[in-house]
């Protein structure tokens, strides 16, 4: 991949010509202690004396999730992060939302970046009808803004025609695909500086994700960037013009889609 480098590299000091960078990622390291079966035994006074003499807790192993990490991502870029499950892509994502401090390295934004994931709380005793307003509110609408936008976010997510009345039924009683799509549907009802998606286009049907995939096109032509983590090559294909491939928390190749995706596809 070292063309890839190369060519990536002309194409980033054009960038810098021509477009303002809303993210930077520094040499960023994600070091996870995991407590084993062995920790949290013993008494108080041993463990204050582990901590005097510096010494770490038995049954804690160090996971290092993401190695090193660093990128440049500019307005109305639309990335996609691919990888194998394990590689660090969700957890990059966390830590560039502010979710996960960093152990090392920097993280700059430009603007408050938006993480949406498939797994992103909502209220679950709480209607859709009530989700909707509160997610909008929860974005900085005002209370009028968020009932005016609260049709247009209905009918973009189609799920009154699968299933007429849902959005007055608590959010307990839809299906993961059902949540993920409403959970898309309001996050892409706001412009924002930095979106980044984890796994949301992989709900759905293919009519719902041609709708996400041009809402997404609309978000960069506004000025937006754009994260997609995905396993699915044909969404990222559609979706992105720039692909990073994470392997074992570093990056192996960072470029064109169609190059990056064709070294992945081969190499994986």
């Amino acid at each position: 991949m070292a063309d890839t480098a190369v060519a990536d590299g002309a194409a980033t000091t054009e960038k810098v010509a021509e477009s303002a960078p809303t993210v930077v990622v520094d040499d960023v390291h994600l070091v996870y202690r995991v407590h084993g079966a062995g920790a949290g035994k013993g008494s108080a006074t041993s463990a204050l004396s582990r901590i005097v003499a510096r010494k770490k807790a038995t049954g804690i192993t160090e996971v290092h999730a993401v190695k090193g990490v660093s990128f440049v991502a500019y307005r109305g870029e639309a990335i996609g992060l691919i990888g194998r499950n394990g590689s660090g892509k969700s957890t990059l994502l966390r830590c560039v939302a502010g979710l996960l401090p960093p152990t090392r390295g920097k993280i700059y934004t430009d603007g408050q970046p938006s993480l949406l994931g498939v797994n992103a709380a909502m209220m679950n005793e709480l209607t859709g009808e009530r989700n909707i307003i509160l997610g909008c509110l929860a974005m900085g609408m005002s209370q009028e803004e968020a009932q005016t936008r609260y049709t247009e976010i209905a009918e973009f997510s189609g799920l009154e025609k699968m299933s007429p009345g849902i959005l007055s039924r608590p959010m307990r009683t839809y299906s993961s695909g059902q949540g993920a799509r409403l959970r898309f549907s309001i996050a892409a009802a706001k412009t924002h500086d930095v979106l980044m998606i984890d796994e949301a286009l992989a709900t759905g049907d293919r009519e719902f994700q041609l709708r996400s995939e041009a809402r997404i096109r609309e978000l960069r032509a506004q000025a937006g960037s754009v994260f997609l983590v995905s396993h699915s090559m044909k969404s990222i294909r559609d979706t992105c013009d720039r692909v990073i491939w994470l392997h074992d928390g570093t990056i192996l190749a960072d470029g064109p889609t169609d190059e990056v995706v064709a070294a992945y596809e081969k190499g994986r």
